[in-house]
Order: C-alpha cells, then structure tokens, then sequence
C-alpha cells in the first residue's frame, strides 16, 4: 500500500469514529424526544 493510501485510511479511520459516536447520539435523542413527545399534552 503506498503512502497515500495509507494516509487516506488513517483519516477515514480516526474520522469514522466520532461520526459513529456522534450519529448514535443523536439516534438515541431523537428517539427519547419523540417517546416523550408521545406523553406530553396537546394542548396549547
């Protein structure tokens, strides 16, 4: 594997990361949000 091949699945690896923890955060909010929302009252 060249030098730049490496470099570039260095980058996609550390970047692939975050963006996992990132993207399973958010999931987990949205769906605490819309559970709560289903309790909540309508009025307003």
């Amino acid at each position: 594997m060249s030098t730049l091949e490496s470099a570039i699945w260095h980058i996609l690896g550390y970047s692939a990361m975050p963006v996992i923890i990132l993207a399973g955060f958010a999931g987990v909010a949205a769906v605490c949000i819309w559970l709560l929302s289903l309790g909540s009252d309508k009025e307003v």
